[in-house]
This record gives structure tokens, C-alpha cells and sequence, in this order.
């Protein structure tokens, strides 16, 4: 019987075969399946992105989830070696013990669009993701759409479909690439709002960060101290997936200042310095989190028995989430009267936007923008600030219509017609 709640490691049928199990729902050959998608993960350098693409796609990312595929009873010759390269590539022990094993199907991200993640949407369908085409994804898109899922959302979710579909077909899996639909025709680009039209001022980061530093209500002194670490961080130009795959090891001095080593795109880290406020913040949070947490004390080396320690926990000490992020910066907003009207459409890339045209409107030099940023060409650091709105004193348009007004306060100049002169 087909598990109508998608992508499930312990999902039974009828067999064909004999088998009493089948780890993949729809899918004919789940083992080639598993290790083409880690062969792709395993091109991105950073551990969080390969994660996050994971969980995007529906599949386990995280040691509780990918316990469940681990103990499956029974399933195909070499599913449980697939299955611990897969876990390999995610930084994640399969085999680790866990008390929540007996959960199904693994979870993916949670919010309502959970089962809508291509792999776990193609399983509820009974659909092989290596016989789909371009039908199903428009078919996919469509309940996407049904489910009142951003078109930036949308947008995303469809470019790593198409980014591991491209991969498939190269390693001869599938013979095309399903995803590489003509977007414009589906509503998903053209004459739309890019993600450079939030454009923060000045007084509304100062406003985030008043609404960060102000208790909220439920809101624990650890819980307030991370909020306002959060906001300085984003201050700093970081990528959300940046700050949550940052350690407390990361956190070091170097030329006298302190600063973070941050692991950015492609495992291209980078040091970024902390200004004596951002410092102040980050210091408060983690001492607060100290007094709080005692087994988040650091160890040497910055080092606990279950690994790094992130520089970023929740309450239970776990690493924050992307989207845990993303969903605080928000209701931060919310409780400001200056940010209201844009709560719903804050995200965290729009801080690292702030940052680039904060800098260079304060005279800073465009390769040292670069360079904080970790973009790899200067053209992605000029593109960024092109796109966003300049502060209106760096406009030339208020000269153009003084000029025009200076021009029509002038005395016509046309003579008085001559009465000698005949009509």
C-alpha cells in the first residue's frame, strides 16, 4: 500500500520480488538513486549547503531521520552501504543511536510544504524520480502552487531540482533533465520583484536591533541574547547558512583582533573581524548561554564529545537552523512598529544587501566588500549594489530637477514684437 505521506524507509507493498520491505517508495533502483544524489551533495564543500539541499529535495538531514533508512529491516543489495556513504557525505553517523527511531517517515523540514518536497512527493505518487518528466514537475509545481508556496520558494525548489537533474543525466541515470522548463511560461521569472527589492535603511537595522535586545514575552535572557547576536552577525555581510555552520572554534584572534573564520561557498573560508559592538554582543550571548547550559561550557579547542560546538544553539544546544533563522528575523519585525509593514517580507540576505551598500556609500573600497563577503568575483559585489536602491543624497535627481526649476524662474527671453515690424 502506497504511504500517501511520501518519501518513508519502512514503507510496505505488495512484493514483486520477494522483498517484504522497500525503502523507496516508486523507485526501481534506490540504491543507484541514493549514491547519485550523495555523488551530487558531495560536490558542495560545505557541509550546511549539502544539508540544506537535502532537506529541500525530502530526504533525511539529520541523525534522527537518517536512523530510520539505517535500521530498515531489509531492502535491496547494498542499501545499507548507500546508506552510510549518504550519511558520510552529511557529516552524520547512521548507525549513531537514537531515541526517536520509530518515526515514519523521516521528517523533512517542518511547515505545511513538508510533503511537497520533490522526492517525498514523488513516493507518495509512486512516481520513480529517474523515469520522471517534465509533466510531473509541472504537475509538482502546480500542488506547490495549492499550497500557497512563495514563487521564490517555488523558484528555489525547482533550481535544485534542476541542478541534480543536470547531474543525473551526466552520469547517464536519466536521459534529460526534466526540470529545464521554460520558467517564464510558468509564472516563475520575467517582470517580477528580485530578492534586492528590500532595501533596509539605516533607522530599520537599528529598529531590528532594538526589537532583538528587547525581551519578549516567553523569551528566556539566552533566548534574547541570541536574537541580538543573530541581527549583529547578518550586520556583518554573513550568509545565514554561513553563521549556522559556524563553530565556537571558529571564534579566534588574529592581528590582535578578534574575528571569525567563516566557511563560505565551496569550502572558500574567509576571516571576517568583529567590530568592538558585534564583539560585545557575541561574548554576552555566549557567557549567558554558558551560565545557562552547563554542557555548553566549552572544552578545549572549543571541542564537546559529540563534536564541534556551534557558535549559534537552540535551547537544547543544538546547531540553529536556516530556516529557525530566518522565521526569528521575522517575528522580530513584527514586534516593531517601524518594521510592520515589511515583517512579512524580511529575510536574512537582505542584511548581507544592507551591508554591501552601507560600505561602499561610507567610502569603503569595492575589492575589500568583496573580500569581506567572500564573493569570488568583484562583478557579484558591484551586481549587488547596482541592484539596490541608493540613499536618495547619492542621487543625481534632485540636481536634475533643481536645474529644471532653476530654468523655468528665468526670464523668457523672447523679445517684445517690434510695432514697426509688419504682422
Amino acid at each position: 500500500m502506497t504511504n500517501a505521506r511520501g518519501l518513508s524507509p519502512a514503507a510496505t507493498k505488495t512484493p514483486r520480488s520477494g522483498a517484504a520491505h522497500e525503502p523507496w517508495p516508486g523507485a526501481e533502483q534506490p540504491v543507484r538513486l541514493l549514491a547519485a544524489i550523495a555523488d551530487w551533495l558531495a560536490g558542495y564543500g560545505n557541509v550546511a549547503t549539502r544539508r540544506t539541499y537535502a532537506t529541500g529535495l525530502g530526504l533525511p538531514a539529520g541523525p534522527e531521520e537518517l536512523a530510520d533508512w539505517a535500521t530498515l529491516g531489509s531492502g535491496p543489495p547494498g542499501w545499507g552501504a548507500t546508506v552510510d556513504a549518504y550519511g558520510a557525505v552529511l557529516g552524520l553517523d547512521p548507525r549513531t543511536p537514537t531515541p526517536t527511531v520509530t518515526r515514519r517517515p523521516p521528517p523533512a523540514a517542518p511547515g505545511k510544504l513538508r510533503e511537497l518536497h520533490w522526492l517525498r512527493w514523488c513516493a507518495a505518487h509512486r512516481i520513480d524520480p529517474l523515469a520522471a518528466h517534465s509533466a510531473h514537475v509541472k504537475a509538482w509545481l502546480d500542488e506547490l502552487a495549492t499550497a500557497e508556496a512563495a514563487r521564490t520558494t517555488r523558484e528555489r525548489m525547482l533550481a535544485t531540482l534542476k541542478a541534480l537533474y543536470a547531474h543525473l543525466a551526466e552520469t547517464g541515470l536519466t536521459s534529460g533533465n526534466p526540470a529545464a522548463i521554460n520558467r517564464r511560461r510558468l509564472g516563475l521569472s520575467g517582470n517580477r520583484e528580485t530578492g534586492h527589492a528590500l532595501n533596509l535603511t539605516v533607522e530599520q537595522v537599528r529598529a531590528l536591533y532594538t526589537a532583538a535586545a528587547t525581551p519578549r514575552r516567553g523569551a528566556s535572557t539566552q533566548d534574547t541574547a541570541r536574537a541580538t547576536t543573530v541581527v549583529a552577525l547578518l550586520t556583518l555581510g554573513l550568509r545565514v547558512s554561513e553563521m549556522c555552520a559556524l563553530n565556537r572554534s571558529d571564534l579566534h584572534t588574529t592581528r590582535g583582533r578578534r574575528a571569525l573564520r567563516v566557511p563560505g561557498k565551496g569550502d572558500k573560508p574567509r576571516i571576517v573581524y568583529l567590530p568592538e559592538s558585534v564583539e560585545i554582543t557575541l561574548t554576552d550571548y555566549l557567557h549567558t548561554r554558558d551560565s545557562m547550559q552547563q554542557s555548553n561550557r566549552p572544552a578545549p579547542r572549543g571541542q564537546t564529545l559529540s563534536g564541534p560546538q556551534p557558535l549559534l544553539s537552540t535551547r537544547s544546544g543544538r546547531r540553529c537552523s536556516r530556516q529557525g533563522l530566518w522565521q526569528l528575523l521575522r517575528r522580530l519585525a513584527a514586534t516593531s512598529p517601524e518594521l510592520h509593514d515589511i515583517a512579512e517580507a524580511l529575510h536574512p540576505h537582505a542584511l548581507r544587501h544592507f551591508y554591501v551598500t552601507t560600505a561602499v556609500e561610507a567610502g569603503a573600497a569595492l575589492a575589500d566588500v568583496q573580500a569581506d563577503l567572500g564573493h569570488t568575483s568583484i562583478a557579484t559585489t558591484q551586481s549587488v549594489y547596482n541592484h539596490a536602491a541608493r540613499h536618495p543624497e547619492r542621487s543625481a535627481a534632485d540636481l536634475v530637477a533643481t536645474t529644471l526649476q532653476s530654468s523655468t524662474e528665468v526670464t523668457d527671453p523672447t523679445p517684445e514684437p517690434n510695432e514697426d515690424e509688419e504682422d
